[in-house]
Order: C-alpha cells, then sequence, then structure tokens
C-alpha cells in the first residue's frame, strides 16, 4: 500500500500488487497516448480510432473474453478499474472497452452459440471488429419493454423494421445487438436480442447531432424491413429480457467504474487549480470554502469507488445476478461524477467553462453517463423496490 499521497491509497487497500500494477500501467498509458488527443478530437468530431488500436498490443480491449477467443480475461475488479483509468481521461475510449466486454461480448459468451463465438469474439479481441449496443429508441429511453423496433418471423429468419438513437460506435461498428420485439402485445416477454451486421441491406447509420461528445460521432441507426438469417438470434425467441438482464448487471459496473473515473480526473483538475491559482493574496486551495468542496469531491468519489469494488468482487466470487448492487453503484457513481465537475468548474470560475480547460466538458460528458444504463430516476425506483420487495433479483 502506498504511504504517500492519500489519494493514491484510498478505497484500493483491497486490491492485489498485480491489480495496482494495472492501475498504474493502464493510467500512465491512458495520460501518455491518450490525454494529448482528446480535446483537438472533440473539437473536429473526430473519432478515436488510431487511439482504440493502441488498446489492442496492450490487451486492454478484450479484459473479459477469454483467451481460447484472443482475449486477455481478467477478474471483474480489474475489468472495473482498466474502465476507471480509461475514463479518467477519455469517455469515448472507455465506452468501445465497456460496450464490447460488458454488453455485448458478455451476451454472446452467455448465451450465443458455439458458432456465434467463433463468429464474433476473435474479432472484437483483436479490435477488428468494434460493438455497438442498439436499444434506445426515440419515444422509449429506459422503456425497453415497449419498444417499437419490431421483428417477423419468415422463412429462414426475421424481418426487422424501426429506428434507435443515440447508439455510441454504430458508425464503426461490425457488429450491431439489437432488441427488437416480436410481439407488443407481450411487453417484455415479446422482446428478443439480435446480432446483426450493421452491412445488411436496410440498415442506414446518420449522425445524431450531439452538443457533447462529438469524437463518439453518436447515431442514429435505421433498420428498413432487414432481413436477419436465423444464425443471428442471440439466445430464444422472446428472450431478450434475460439476455439484457445478465448484461445490464456488468454494463452498469462498467459504466459506475468510468463514472468513477471521471469523478477522480475532476478531483485530480480540481486540486492542480487551486493549488496554483492566486486570489486575494493566498491560493485558492487555502481557502475555506474550496477545501469544502474538495473534501465533497474526495468523499463522493471515494464512496462511489467501493460501491464500484464491492459489486465486481460479488461478480468475481460467482453472483450471477446483483441487479440491485449495480443499481446503488451506477446511481451513486454517475451522480458523483456530475457532482464533482460542478464543483470542479467553480473552482475554475469563469475559466471552467472556456476552452482553454477541459472540466466544462466533463460536465457534459458525465451528466450523459447519467442517463446511460439507467437514469438515476429509474435506478431510485429499482432501490426502492428491491429493498420494499416489491422487485426481486
Amino acid at each position: 500500500m502506498s504511504q504517500g499521497n492519500p489519494l493514491e491509497r484510498v478505497a484500493d487497500f483491497d486490491l492485489s500488487p498485480e491489480q495496482r500494477l494495472v492501475r498504474q500501467t493502464v493510467r500512465e498509458f491512458a495520460e501518455k497516448e491518450i490525454a494529448p488527443h482528446v480535446e483537438r478530437f472533440e473539437r473536429e468530431a473526430q473519432y478515436p480510432t488510431e487511439l482504440i488500436e493502441k488498446l489492442v498490443p496492450m490487451g486492454l480491449i478484450a479484459p473479459m473474453i477469454p483467451e481460447e477467443y484472443g482475449g486477455s480475461f481478467s477478474d471483474v475488479v480489474t475489468y472495473g478499474v482498466i474502465c476507471e483509468e480509461l475514463a479518467r481521461i477519455d469517455w469515448v475510449v472507455a465506452s468501445v472497452v465497456s460496450v464490447s466486454n460488458s454488453l455485448v461480448g458478455g451476451s454472446i459468451l452467455r448465451h450465443g452459440t458455439d458458432g456465434q463465438k467463433e463468429q464474433w469474439l476473435p474479432g472484437m479481441a483483436q479490435g477488428r471488429i468494434i460493438t455497438s449496443a442498439c436499444l434506445t429508441e426515440p419515444g422509449g429511453g429506459t422503456d425497453l419493454g415497449n419498444m417499437r423496433t419490431s421483428g417477423t418471423k419468415v422463412d429462414g429468419g426475421y424481418r426487422i423494421t424501426g429506428t434507435k438513437v443515440f447508439i455510441s460506435h454504430a458508425a464503426h461498428a461490425g457488429l450491431l445487438l439489437l432488441v427488437a420485439t416480436l410481439d407488443r402485445s407481450k411487453k417484455h416477454k415479446g422482446v428478443t436480442a439480435f446480432l446483426v451486421d450493421p452491412q445488411s441491406e436496410g440498415i442506414s447509420i446518420r449522425d445524431f447531432p450531439m452538443r457533447t461528445l462529438k469524437r463518439d460521432n453518436i447515431a442514429e441507426v435505421h433498420f428498413e424491413n432487414v432481413f436477419l438469417p436465423d444464425s443471428a438470434l442471440l439466445g430464444t425467441e422472446g428472450g431478450g429480457f434475460p439476455v439484457l438482464g445478465s448484461a445490464l448487471d456488468m454494463g452498469r459496473y462498467s459504466v459506475a467504474a468510468r463514472c468513477v473515473g471521471q469523478a477522480q480526473r475532476c478531483i485530480d483538475l480540481a486540486l492542480r487549480y487551486a493549488q496554483d491559482r492566486e486570489a486575494f493574496g493566498q491560493k485558492i486551495g487555502e481557502f475555506q470554502m474550496i477545501q469544502q468542496k474538495i473534501a465533497d469531491m474526495v468523499c463522493r468519489t471515494e464512496g462511489a469507488r467501493a460501491l464500484v469494488y464491492r459489486l465486481g468482487r460479488m461478480k468475481d466470487a460467482g453472483v450471477e445476478r446483483a441487479s440491485m448492487e449495480a443499481s446503488i453503484a451506477k446511481l451513486t457513481s454517475s451522480e458523483a461524477a456530475t457532482n464533482n465537475a460542478l464543483d470542479a468548474i467553480q473552482i475554475h470560475g469563469g475559466y471552467g467553462l472556456s476552452e482553454e480547460y477541459e472540466v466544462g466538458r466533463l460536465l457534459l460528458e458525465a451528466k450523459a453517463l447519467e442517463f446511460g444504463e439507467g437514469t438515476s430516476e429509474l435506478h431510485r425506483k429499482m432501490i426502492a423496490e428491491f429493498a420494499l420487495g416489491i422487485r426481486k433479483q
């Protein structure tokens, strides 16, 4: 355990030497190889393809894909550390790892056929296939049980029509995880998951204009009578919610870890500025109100990190479903990231909204993570229902 800077040792007392080495390695890599390009890529709306490629030789692109498929399979806590440290520097690069491992790769491993695993996982592990999860709809958002993207069974497969929005990585993806309903009257029991080649006839992908995350090239994906062969079905007909249920536990885990990374970045930037900026003849970090904000930022982040690591340890212990703990970790960490960004901007004053400093961008990105993988309102509802016994794991 480090005896130096306390911010380098809190909340990681139970990490193994190997896990701490991973943290150090990923942090150094991200600061050297990714950080110098993030602001430019955001201004130019440039997807970070070259940065994503650098993850492959480091073994960071597929930490949850087994070695038999070319991945660098690790434990879940280590995976969270990787997501945290990448997101501390760049939301988009971390999202590539998160989506491919938690949502898409994990779903294929748990519910895919041997043929689907052989078809998709090696390319994902080698970085040749970027993945994207097509879940959210224009009028649905969090309400996945009421989706309008629909499928009809035909000879040899299915015909799919509908639209998905706010889809990260879609324009650069080689594989889409799609959920659609085969029978809207059945609500969530009609929802079905598919593995889709984005080059399939009838799929159109266009930019979805955003005020932030321009470098992510967030997209709208439209499916117009798209034929999917029977081999595209992931799991069973009407089994989309079990696929998503197991995937979302891990998805929320990796998003929560990414939020912790962004919350930590806000602390790093605020400390640096508070130690450099002078007002009324002293460093602003010496003012009590600035110190209060910094203390609140640290407490939020450490509390969130502890919850994320607890969830990771539960998964490593073999707990298949930990939906309440996943909601607690995701809610706490995403709100910590947003509130830390607000405090960091306040500490920076007017400079917090200037292009010279990144804290303003971090606020918008943190807010996006509050929406992703379920809104704060949804998670509060779920946590309360678990506590009341209305909802079961």
